[in-house]
């Protein structure tokens, strides 16, 4: 409220403005609802002491409490120096070589393992996930704790965090859009994007995260940190005021929470606890795939309203706790549940429901056959839950000692070719058919067919040509685990998975370019030069055999190109390659006989 000689002058000077009696005479009638009366000294019981004239003596008064750096320490992440020399994503690596449960350093080191789990922040998400990426922590971060900088002499990385690595903890993202997003964190190692508190009492643990993920947090940090990149300094000098009746259905609400973003976050194969695909699990299979799909996605709806209405409950508690009735309501949009399962977080809330419905049916069907594409090659398998083979170089033979007898067999050979028609009987396309009929029957197989291609909105060869390897490239955010050997004008395609790499494979993929060349494509140019001189074709079947001639005529010139320039000599060089290295150093090994990727190529 404005003061009343302040208040007498300001009338006074608003009817000596260029308005009319009657707009004056409003605005003064109202003028105590656009202006605010407060003590400098009322600033002072804010960290920071920020001129927040608009803050309510409820919320001023909070920061009277204890400070959640009172009740916890919160820590800056490391900063390696170098994170492409340090970081990989985690499915670059060979994944026997990483841990992903140790309690400590001690137990992290005895391991004698490199690869450890590390949180970086990530996209704005509560509870769980954020899991995408490895720090190299061999021998006790040995590498990265000696990383000199020569011109120096000084080591260039910081922040170890020594004392706090692989603790249960909360962690959040720095840098927000306009609000923060935390997640439990335990087992790992954290980046200054992903800084962390560690409360002195673990039980506190979810009673925090609960609160950094409440509707206060909005309005508490924004009074503190004039941007939006959320220190740990910051967090710390937020009002703790946690000694309240329903603290024990906080901590209830918080686990459940924590499971069912888990469980959405496992969901997918960016996860290293995926097991396999939701529409493959006999909780949820029905006779056709598009009822099974119907029996997911109701699933996942009402996962979604229930994360709705336990943050709702976790925030109308702390809203009576903070005694903020009357100032914040306990909402929480749809777009605002963080499960990938959500389309409204997913793809915003910007669209209709039926734009909603069919984005998510079509990544669901873009999944299916990301999955097949990891059973053809080994990745996974139908008959055992998780990875199969993702370690360098393993083998068919490795393969067959997890799954004896599968009933979609891995290729031998580990090169898959993607090519338009039906030229080879391990063609991706023929493949992807052929686990459609063994991964849902054969009695519905053309009725299922035909669902995954309207979700696509294309037939599935198309999709494989066009789409599958731009998707793939997106899920793995440019660090892409199948590489596709690709002719200049995409005449020729062969899929191959990096971890069953061999210095032959190359070798592999050019004898099927060659027997696609010169047996497949000259036995069809045969075929049609006879129909073209037939004394027995009518005039349009010479006139389309000799346009299909001209055709196959510059694939041909196209892959001898390839063959001679590109495909040959990287086969005579038995190229060797370290996954250690990660994609972007081992991608460009092969130069021009992988598609291009930016960032990579």
């Amino acid at each position: 409220m404005i003061g009343s000689r302040s208040k007498h002058l300001l009338v006074n000077k608003i009817r000596g403005m260029a308005m009319s009696d009657r707009q004056a005479t409003d605005i003064s009638q109202h003028i105590d609802d656009y202006f605010f009366e407060a003590s400098a000294e009322d600033f002072k019981k804010i960290p920071g002491r920020p001129i927040a004239y608009w803050v309510s003596n409820s919320v001023r008064s909070l920061f009277e409490y204890q400070k959640l750096g009172e009740l916890s320490d919160t820590r800056l992440g490391m900063a390696t120096a170098n994170n492409d020399l340090f970081m990989r994503q985690w499915s670059e690596i060979s994944f026997g070589r990483s841990m992903l449960n140790a309690n400590s350093r001690v137990e992290a080191e005895s391991s004698g393992l490199k690869w450890f789990p590390y949180q970086k922040g990530g996209e704005f998400r509560k509870w769980y996930g954020n899991l995408d990426y490895f720090v190299n922590w061999e021998n006790d971060g040995d590498a990265i704790r000696t990383f000199i900088n020569p011109e120096t002499g000084k080591v260039r990385s910081h922040n170890y965090n020594l004392d706090y690595v692989f603790r249960e903890g909360v962690t959040w993202n720095a840098l927000a859009s306009y609000k923060t997003s935390a997640r439990i964190s335990k087992n790992s190692i954290f980046d200054n994007s992903g800084s962390s508190l560690f409360a002195f009492d673990a039980t506190l643990h979810n009673v925090i995260l609960a609160y950094l993920n409440s509707n206060l947090i909005v309005d508490f940090i924004a009074l503190i940190s004039p941007t939006l990149n959320y220190q740990p300094g910051d967090i710390g000098k937020l009002p703790a005021v946690f000694d309240f009746d329903g603290k024990l259905n906080i901590r209830r609400n918080t686990q459940r929470l924590i499971s069912l973003s888990s469980e959405d976050w496992d969901f997918y194969e960016n996860s290293w606890d995926f097991t396999s695909l939701p529409l493959l699990r006999v909780d949820y299979r029905q006779i056709t795939l598009p009822e099974t799909y119907q029996t997911v996605r109701a699933y996942w709806r009402d996962m979604t309203l229930t994360v709705q209405k336990l943050e709702e409950e976790n925030n109308r508690i702390f809203i009576d706790a903070y005694g903020l009735q009357n100032e914040l309501a306990p909402d929480v949009p749809l777009e605002e549940v963080t499960l990938t399962c959500n389309p409204h977080y997913r793809y915003g809330n910007n669209k209709s429901k039926e734009e909603l419905e069919g984005l998510l049916l079509a990544d669901t069907m873009r999944e299916l056959a990301s999955y097949a594409v990891g059973c053809m090659l080994g990745r996974y398998a139908l008959e055992e839950p998780g990875l199969i083979l993702a370690n360098q170089g393993e083998t068919i033979e490795d393969y067959l000692e997890r799954v004896p007898e599968p009933s979609f067999p891995a290729d031998d050979d580990n090169v898959i070719p993607m090519l338009d028609g039906d030229w080879f009987t391990d063609d991706i396309t023929e493949r992807f058919r052929e686990f459609l009929r063994i991964a849902f029957g054969e009695e519905h197989y053309g009725e299922n067919l035909r669902f995954v291609e309207q979700a696509l909105g294309k037939d599935i060869r198309r999709y494989f040509l066009r789409d599958f390897y731009n998707d793939h490239v997106r899920r793995y955010k440019k660090r892409p685990i199948y590489w596709l050997f690709s002719s200049p004008k995409g005449s020729f395609n062969a899929l191959i998975y990096m971890h069953r790499y061999q210095p032959h494979t190359v070798g592999t993929v050019l004898e099927y370019l060659r027997d696609f060349k010169d047996e497949k494509l000259q036995a069809r140019k045969n075929h049609l030069e006879a129909v073209s001189i037939s004394a027995g074709a009518s005039q349009g079947e010479k006139t389309k055999a000799l346009k299909e001639i001209e055709k196959i005529n510059k694939i041909l010139a196209e892959l001898d190109d390839y063959e001679r320039d590109v495909l040959y000599p990287l086969a005579t060089e038995q190229v060797e390659i370290d996954l250690d290295d990660g994609v972007k150093a081992n991608y460009p090994k092969f130069g021009d006989a992988l598609k291009k990727i930016p960032g990579l190529s």
